[in-house]
């Protein structure tokens, strides 16, 4: 029986945890046009965009905006957007797919076939930051700005009950029952 040091131990949490956020890639069905999650109950169709682009850019959106709230759904309709103007946009669909192209090649350099393949979010992130000031990336990040948290569907998990003006303002609305100031 060997001996083993109890800070290398692994909680069965953790490696479930861990192996979860690896594993979004492997999740993905790509056939025919169609990105699915069997796990997350969703699929899109792309219109334009090769669907392991798709893949790539539904990946690449939760690793600029990660929230643990939100579902994959919410992150596909954002990133469908793009998939949208790629349909009428020639040189968009270009920039998209080449910028795509971009993270699968460094993520070769770090051991994965594609970037949806790099298990760990911090190679990811690495890598997002060597292309935050390119177009592509601004492009796609100006994008789920709008594609996420205009979402009248994402507002309550954030918390967020809307405008209040046409509700009387936020004054007499509990604007000042935070209890933890």
């Amino acid at each position: 029986m060997a001996i083993t040091n109890e800070r290398e131990k692994i909680s069965r949490r953790e490696m479930l945890k861990t192996s979860g956020a690896a594993t979004f890639g492997a999740m993905l069905v790509v056939s025919g046009g169609i990105v699915a999650c069997p796990r997350g109950a969703w699929a899109v169709q792309s219109k334009a965009l090769a669907p392991e682009s798709m893949a790539t850019l539904i990946q690449m959106a939760r690793d600029i905006y990660p929230h643990d709230r939100l579902s994959d759904q919410f992150y596909v309709q954002a990133v469908a957007a793009h998939d949208e103007k790629a349909a009428g946009d020639k040189d968009f669909k270009r920039m998209m797919e080449k910028g795509v192209a971009g993270l699968d090649v460094a993520a070769q350099g770090k051991g994965a076939a594609r970037y949806v393949d790099l298990g760990w979010e911090a190679d990811r992130v690495a890598i997002l930051r060597n292309i935050e000031s390119s177009p592509f990336f601004q492009t796609v990040r100006g994008g789920l700005v709008t594609g996420i948290y205009n979402n009248q569907a994402v507002w309550p998990l954030f918390g967020y009950e809307g405008e209040s003006a046409s509700k009387g303002g936020y004054l007499n609305r509990g604007f000042d029952d935070i209890d933890w100031v």
